[in-house]
């Protein structure tokens, strides 16, 4: 069984296996409580899936921490 969308085109996005695996599961229990997805027309039917092909499109991204604080701080 092949994972689409592959890690390694996700991890162009994201570098951390560790936060992929944690954005993408935050995301999918939103899914799962009833937020719309930012794509049209999934492929997967799983919440995660969805969730990764978001990643993949570029629609679901993070800010870390650091860049948090630093935007609180010139304000």
């Amino acid at each position: 069984m092949m994972l689409e969308p592959s890690i390694d085109s996700l991890q162009k996005q994201i570098k951390s296996k560790y936060t992929l695996v944690t954005l993408s599961a935050r995301r999918a229990r939103e899914l799962k409580q009833g937020s719309a997805p930012m794509i049209d027309h999934p492929t997967s039917h799983q919440q995660v899936g969805v969730a990764l092909e978001e990643i993949r499109d570029g629609k679901l991204h993070y800010i870390e921490a650091d860049e948090i604080q630093e935007r609180t701080e010139t304000t």
